[in-house]
């Protein structure tokens, strides 16, 4: 079985053989207060990744090591700053499945095969406060690297390096004050980040393709490239999240679906800079993953909505066993709505999805307008959704109560997502005007929520009801939390006319084309 914690590190370049008296720098700094030495090390890692190297194109190593107290696969994985999460799993000839499912979103079904061999004798010491608690490791790696690939050209190379890593409690700000001690013993930090990344430098196998080297590029400040760098963040995005919502981390389906959102609303936004030819297959294969996602975020939502309602009411008005039948209710839908999120994720047409976002990141299918200044392409995108926004406002309001006034703000609630959503890419070129729109556009999409979890809250009370019914219970509960319900959703229809008077306020169009 796989486990995890998170590593928190930095690399340097090695210390003058045989001199240890830059040791004493890091004494009495940060609460170290002493330094043990643990030993001699023998460790023999062989790393895996896919022909074009895709694992390590996304930030992350999976490796088979021997040696050492933690022997075993180790997938790791990047988070911010100095840290990654490495996931470890107990040593075997093969890849382990559990790994397999983690690493699936960036090697997209390409099998991951030998890649180097890196084998490093150890020396390390252990950083200890005066109580004896360790608060760092400290290594000093002499590293053999041998080239895998049939063909490569690299043979055998060698280094030596350091490199300083947190035990799991330490307060991260532990790294600066011993990373400045030791700048001022004379040790540099090292230019990779790895020892991966500087074994496939040094024996030639290649760094894999980054952003910089997309076919088809435009220049840094013209339309395109601000619509690129948002499509590639949100495409990275959608890859890193994947193993979450695999061990199904909190929030992390909400989290995949606004990203699945955000990228098709903004290529249909921006259909001036980037072939709706090509865009427009995506985005349907992105609106069938954020559909699955949706059983399992939206029974989320609705539990949390009905159990802090019944929470909030007094003792004496909760008749019958109305939580017992919430609970049976929700492991019933969210068992299914678990099982069709990991059945799409496991999908070939999953695996095809991200094969199209990879190819749109380092192909981008450009067009003319790519080349344009972003505040008249951008500008006019931005506009484009903003006044499909109004239309659907305006036809709502002028609806009466009801089932089609239901449909129509939530057709404007869409709507305000999707204007909000083409501001995001324009926020740095275009600035204030773009920031302040999107502050009120998520102003009018709040209203426009909360009235439809309103809706959707009504009807699963109502099939609540008539379960409950059905075995003889007490309706009266499940009555008084529908007309709770019933009310909020019209206190948001009175509110929606002063939110939205804020987002149209008049100057939009002078201010994002000017």
């Amino acid at each position: 079985m796989a486990h995890s914690k998170t590593e928190t590190e930095r690399k340097y370049l090695a210390p003058p053989t045989g001199d240890t008296s830059w040791l004493t720098e890091l004494t009495g700094v940060g609460g170290i207060a002493s330094i043990g030495e643990q030993g001699t090390d023998e460790l023999d890692a062989v790393y895996y990744d896919t022909a074009d190297l895709r694992l390590v194109d996304a930030s992350a190593t999976l490796r088979r090591r021997t040696g050492g107290s933690d022997a075993g696969w180790h997938l790791k994985l990047p988070l911010s700053g100095d840290s990654r999460e490495e996931i470890e799993a107990p040593l075997s000839d093969s890849v382990p499945d559990t790994l397999r499912d983690l690493f699936l979103s960036r090697t997209r079904g390409a099998e991951p095969t030998p890649v180097v061999r890196i084998r490093s004798t150890r020396v390390t010491r252990h950083l200890a406060d005066s109580a004896g608690t360790v608060l760092a490791e400290l290594s000093v790696d002499k590293v053999r690297v041998e080239s895998l690939l049939a063909g490569a050209p690299g043979g055998q190379v060698s280094w030596t390096e350091m490199e300083v890593e947190l035990a799991e409690d330490t307060d991260p700000s532990l790294l600066d004050v011993v990373d400045k001690a030791l700048r001022k013993a004379g040790i540099e930090r090292a230019d990779n980040p790895s020892k991966l990344a500087r074994a496939l430098e040094e024996t030639e196998i290649g760094v894999p393709r980054r952003s910089d080297a997309r076919v088809g590029t435009v220049a840094p400040g013209r339309a395109g490239a601000e619509i690129l760098t948002y499509v590639e963040e949100q495409v990275r995005a959608l890859v890193a999240l994947d193993p979450s919502v695999r061990r199904d981390a909190p929030d992390s389906v909400h989290k995949l679906r606004v990203t699945c959102r955000r990228l098709r609303s903004d290529l249909r936004s921006y259909r001036s800079v980037l072939n709706r030819e090509v865009t427009d297959p995506i985005r349907r294969e992105l609106k069938w993953l954020a559909g699955e996602l949706g059983a399992e975020r939206d029974q989320e939502v609705l539990m949390e909505r009905l159990s802090s309602r019944i929470g909030a009411l007094p003792p004496e008005l909760v008749l019958g066993p109305v939580e017992a039948r919430l609970r049976a209710w929700n492991v019933a839908n969210t068992a299914r709505a678990r099982e069709r999120t990991l059945e799409a994720l496991r999908s070939p047409r999953y695996l095809a999805l991200l094969d199209s976002l990879a190819t749109l990141v380092h192909q981008p299918p450009l067009r003319g307008k790519a080349g344009g200044k972003p505040r008249k392409v951008l500008g006019k995108g931005i506009l484009k959704e903003y006044e499909r926004l109004a239309d659907e406002v305006t036809h709502a309001l002028e609806l009466p109560p009801g089932r089609e006034r239901d449909t129509a703000l939530h057709q404007a609630r869409k709507a305000a997502k999707k204007t909000r959503y083409a501001t995001e890419p324009a926020r740095a070129a275009l600035g204030k005007p773009v920031k302040r729109l999107g502050r009120r556009v998520k102003a009018v999409q709040k209203v426009l929520g909360d009235h439809q979890d309103s809706v959707v809250a009504r009807e699963a009370l109502r099939h609540l009801a008539v379960a409950a019914h059905a075995a003889a219970e007490p309706g009266f509960t499940w009555g008084l939390l529908y007309g709770q319900e019933q009310a909020v959703g019209e206190a948001r229809e009175r509110e929606l006319p002063r939110a939205w008077a804020v987002a149209s306020k008049p100057g939009l169009r002078k201010a994002l084309t000017r």
